[in-house]
C-alpha cells in the first residue's frame, strides 16, 4: 500500500536490496471499502526502481505518525485511537523507557546521541503491531533500518507542523536539547535539519496550521485517509455516475498513457478537488516555488500513483536553475497601476508551455515503465497538435527527461499559422524518437487529425502490430497538463501575498490570453482550491468564440475561420478544455456534456442556457482584443512602462484594461516572452523600416538594444542559429497524417 510505496522510493539511495511487500489499512466506520495491493521492488539506482499496484485491503496496517518533537503526535495518537478505535503505541511511553527500565533523557544522557539512535532503532524494530495508531519518537527517522521496518507496517503520516510552533511548544515544554544536538549547536539548525529527515520520509502529509490543535490535527489525519479510501482515481466527462461508483480505480498513470478517455471525452479527478484553508495556504507563502508546488500537487495526487518522494525529485528535475533562467522559476513583477505581470516564459522554450512539459515527461515515463497494464514491451507515441507553443515544449521536455525511454514524439503544426521562431524552435531539433509535421491548414485542422487518429481503432491495431506501439497526448488535453498549471497560478497570489502587495485572503483578478482554455482552467482549479479569484478573465484575440460563448451561451462555429493574427497560440475556434469547465459547471453532468460536444461535432454548434450560463457568467469574464488594438497595446505600454510585451501578453493587457478595477489587483498572464515574435514586436513600436530584410538574429540584437525590460531570452538565440532539420509538410488530409505516423513507428 502507501508505505510499501514509499519505502521502494524513499530508501531507494541507501539500498541495494528487493523487498516485497503487502500492508493495509481499515479505517473504522468507512463504509466503502476496496482491496489495495502494492508489490515493490527497491533498487539503489533511482531511476530503475518498478512499482506496481493492485487492489486489495486487509485489516492489519498501522497509522505511524511522525513529526518534530512538539508537533503533538502523541496527543494526535490518543483521539486518533479514540476515534478510530484502534490501539495507540507511543514509542517513548510504551516502548522505549519499559525496554529500558530508565527515562528517554537519562538514556540520551548515558549514550550520547549517535548511540541512542542505534540503540532507539534497534528497539523500534522489535514492535510487533496491527491495526494500530503508533506515535514515533521525533529521532526514530534518523535510524533508516528501523523506519524502513515501521513504514512496511502501514502509512507514515507526517504531521508538518510550523517551525515556530514547534520552538514556542518545546520552549513550553522546558525542552532546550534534542537528540543529535550538540553543545553550541542552536536548536533552530536541529529542527531544520529533522524537517529535511521527515521530508524524505512520509506517505501523507498533514499540513498543519499555525497554533492548530490536536483535535484539529486528527480531524484531518481521519480525512486524508478517508479521502485515500473513496478515491475513484480518474473519471470521463462523459462517463454516466453510475458507472463511476463501480468501475475499477482509474489510476493516475493510465490516464496519462491513455490521454484521451475511450469514450472521447478529458479525464477529471473523480472526487472534488481539494480545498485548503487561509491557514494552510500561510505556510506555502514563503516557500520556493518548488516546495509550493509539492504541497499543491501531493493535495491532488494519489500517493499511490506517485510517491511524494518520487514527485519531489521530478520537481527538482523540472524546476531549477539551469533550466529556468528566473531563481523564482516564474516571478510576478509590478508593471504599472494595479497590474502585475506572471512572467511564464523563464523556460527553455520560452512560454507557459514549460511549466508542464518539464514535468510532465517524467510523470509520463514513470506511468509508462510502471503501470501494470502495459506489456513489458509496450512502446509509445506522443501525438501532439500545436498552434505555437506545445510543440517546442514537447519536444525539449521528451527530449530532456525522457531520453530512451521508448517515447517517440510527432508534432503537428499549421504551416502558415505560427512565428518564424516557435517554427524554427520545432525544426532544428533532430532525433530519432522526435518528428515535426507541417500541415497545410489551420490549428482545429491539426487538433481535429490528432483526435481522430487516438480514436482509429485499425490505426491503433496496425501500431499494436508492428511495435506494440500506442498513441498518447501532450496536449493540455492530459490531466498531466493541467496541474503543473494550477501550480504556477497559486504561486502567483502566494508572490503578491510575500511582495505585501495584499494580504491572505485579499480578492484578486486574473486575466490571461486563452485558446485552447487550459491555462484559465488552471485558475479556475486554483480557485477551487481556495485561492480567491474574484474574475477569471478569458482575453481572446480575433478568433473569439469563447468570448460569443461566455456572453451568450452560444458555440458557434459555422460560419467561421480561423483568422490567422500576431498571437498565433490562441488562434483556435475549437477550446477543448471547456468541456472539462462546463462538466464541473453543469455540476459533473456528463448527459449534457456528451450532447454539447456531439452537436459541435455534428453541427459546429451548441448552447448552453438558464442557470447553467449564469453560474458559466459567474466564473468568467470575456473579452477580445483586435490585431490594431494589440499593436497599440503593445506601443502603449512599452512607451509608459518601458517593457516590451508579446502580443499573446498585449491581448491580455489589452482587455485587462477594459474590464480594470483599481481597488483590486490584477494579474495579467505573460505566457511567452516577446522575441519569440520579434518582428511583430518591432513593428508595432514602429521599426518597420528597419527590420526589412533583417536575419532573425539582427531582430534579436535590434530588440535587447531597444530593451531589458524583460532582458533578452538567451536559449532562443541558439535555435534561430540552426537549421531545419526536421519537418515534413503534408496537405490537409488524415491519410498522409496516419501514414506518416506508421513510417515513423518504425525509426523510434
Amino acid at each position: 500500500m502507501l508505505s510499501t510505496l514509499k519505502t521502494s522510493i524513499l530508501w531507494r539511495f541507501l539500498n541495494e536490496t528487493k523487498a516485497i511487500t503487502t500492508t493495509t489499512i481499515c479505517v473504522k466506520n468507512y463504509q466503502h471499502r476496496r482491496r489495495l495491493n502494492t508489490t515493490t521492488r527497491i533498487f539503489s539506482d533511482r531511476d530503475s526502481v518498478t512499482l506496481t499496484t493492485a487492489k486489495q485491503w486487509t485489516h492489519s496496517s498501522n497509522i505511524i505518525l511522525m513529526g518534530s518533537p512538539g508537533s503533538g503526535k502523541s496527543t494526535v495518537a490518543r483521539i486518533l485511537a479514540k476515534k478510530l478505535n484502534k490501539p495507540s503505541i507511543d514509542i517513548d511511553n510504551d516502548i522505549l523507557e519499559p525496554m529500558w527500565g530508565v527515562k528517554i533523557s537519562e538514556k540520551l544522557k548515558e549514550k550520547g546521541s549517535k548511540h541512542f539512535i542505534e540503540e532507539e532503532g534497534k528497539a523500534l524494530m522489535t514492535v510487533k503491531a496491527e491495526n494500530s495508531i503508533i506515535s514515533l519518537t521525533g529521532s526514530n527517522p534518523l535510524h533508516d533500518e528501523a523506519m524502513r521496518y515501521i513504514a512496511s507496517t502501514g502509512y507514515v503520516i507526517f504531521l508538518d507542523y510550523p517551525a515556530k510552533g514547534i520552538l514556542q511548544r518545546l520552549h513550553k515544554m522546558k525542552i532546550d536539547r534534542i537528540v543529535g544536538q550538540e553543545i553550541g549547536t542552536p536548536l533552530t539548525d536541529i529542527l531544520e535539519h529533522r524537517q529535511m529527515t521527515y521530508e524524505q520520509a512520509y506517505d501523507i502529509r498533514i499540513l498543519c496550521e499555525e497554533n492548530e490543535s490536536p483535535e484539529s490535527v486528527s480531524e484531518k489525519v481521519i480525512e486524508a485517509l478517508a479521502v485515500l479510501e473513496e478515491d475513484q482515481g480518474y473519471v470521463s466527462t462523459r462517463q454516466d455516475k453510475d458507472s463511476v461508483s463501480v468501475q475499477e480505480r482509474t489510476s493516475l498513470g493510465e490516464i496519462l498513457l491513455q490521454g484521451l478517455a475511450p469514450d472521447g471525452g478529458l479525464y477529471v479527478p473523480a472526487l472534488q478537488i481539494p480545498c485548503l484553508s487561509k491557514g494552510e495556504w500561510s505556510r506555502l507563502v514563503n516557500m520556493s516555488y518548488r516546495d509550493r508546488a509539492l504541497r499543491i500537487m501531493e493535495r491532488l495526487i494519489n500517493p499511490c500513483d506517485l510517491h511524494p518522494s518520487k514527485l519531489r525529485l521530478f520537481l527538482e528535475q523540472a524546476y531549477n536553475n539551469e533550466t529556468f533562467s528566473h531563481e523564482k522559476i516564474f516571478p510576478v513583477r509590478h508593471l504599472k497601476d494595479n497590474h502585475f505581470l506572471l512572467e511564464l516564459f523563464h523556460g527553455p522554450t520560452a512560454s507557459f508551455k514549460d511549466a508542464a512539459l518539464q514535468l510532465m515527461p517524467q510523470m509520463f515515463v514513470d506511468a509508462l515503465r510502471h503501470n501494470e497494464f502495459k506489456t513489458d514491451s509496450s512502446r509509445y507515441i506522443i501525438l501532439v497538435a500545436t498552434s505555437g507553443d506545445t510543440g517546442s515544449a514537447v519536444l525539449d521536455g521528451f527530449r530532456r527527461h525522457a531520453e530512451g525511454s521508448g517515447v517517440g514524439v510527432i508534432v503537428l503544426f499549421p504551416e502558415h499559422g505560427i512565428s518564424e521562431v516557435q517554427r524554427l524552435q520545432m525544426t532544428a531539433m533532430s532525433g530519432g524518437n522526435v518528428q515535426v509535421l507541417g500541415i497545410d491548414g489551420d490549428f482545429d485542422l491539426c487538433q481535429g487529425m490528432v483526435k481522430r487518429a487516438f480514436q482509429d481503432q485499425d490505426l491503433a491495431s496496425w501500431l499494436s502490430n508492428n511495435g506494440n506501439f500506442r498513441l498518447s497526448a501532450a496536449n493540455s488535453i492530459t490531466w498531466g497538463r493541467l496541474l503543473p498549471q494550477i501550480v504556477f497560478q497559486v504561486s502567483g497570489y502566494l508572490d503578491l501575498v510575500e511582495q505585501k502587495v495584499i494580504s491572505l485572503g485579499d480578492e484578486v483578478d486574473v486575466c490571461i490570453p486563452t485558446g485552447n482554455f487550459g491555462n484559465i482552467l488552471g485558475a479556475f482549479y486554483a480557485q477551487a482550491m481556495g485561492i480567491p479569484f474574484r474574475r477569471l478573465v478569458c482575453a481572446s484575440n480575433a478568433n473569439n468564440t469563447l468570448t460569443e460563448f461566455i456572453n451568450s451561451g452560444v458555440y458557434d462555429i459555422r460560419s467561421r475561420q480561423i483568422q490567422k493574427t500576431q498571437s498565433p497560440a490562441i488562434d483556435i475556434l475549437k477550446a477543448s478544455n471547456l468541456e472539462r469547465f462546463i462538466y464541473h459547471k453543469s455540476d459533473r453532468d456528463s448527459q449534457l456534456v456528451r450532447k454539447c460536444f456531439k452537436e459541435l461535432e455534428e453541427n459546429q454548434c451548441f448552447e448552453v442556457s438558464g442557470q447553467l450560463l449564469e453560474d458559466i457568467q459567474k466564473s468568467l469574464v470575456g473579452k477580445w482584443c483586435s490585431e490594431a488594438e494589440c499593436v497599440n497595446t503593445i506601443k502603449n505600454c512599452f512607451e509608459t512602462t518601458g517593457y516590451l510585451l508579446d502580443p499573446h501578453t498585449a491581448i491580455a493587457k489589452f482587455v485587462a484594461d477594459l474590464v480594470n478595477d483599481v481597488d483590486v489587483p490584477m494579474i495579467i498572464n505573460a505566457t511567452a516572452h516577446y522575441s519569440k515574435f520579434a518582428p511583430q514586436v518591432l513593428r508595432a513600436l514602429g521599426h518597420k523600416k528597419d527590420i526589412k530584410d533583417k536575419s532573425m538574429s539582427e531582430l534579436f540584437d535590434m530588440a535587447s538594444k531597444i530593451t531589458d525590460s524583460p532582458s533578452m531570452h538567451s536559449r532562443l538565440k541558439e535555435y534561430i542559429k540552426s537549421s531545419d532539420v526536421n519537418e515534413k509538410v503534408l496537405k490537409p488530409n488524415y491519410e498522409d497524417v496516419e501514414r506518416a505516423i506508421k513510417i515513423f513507428s518504425h525509426k523510434i
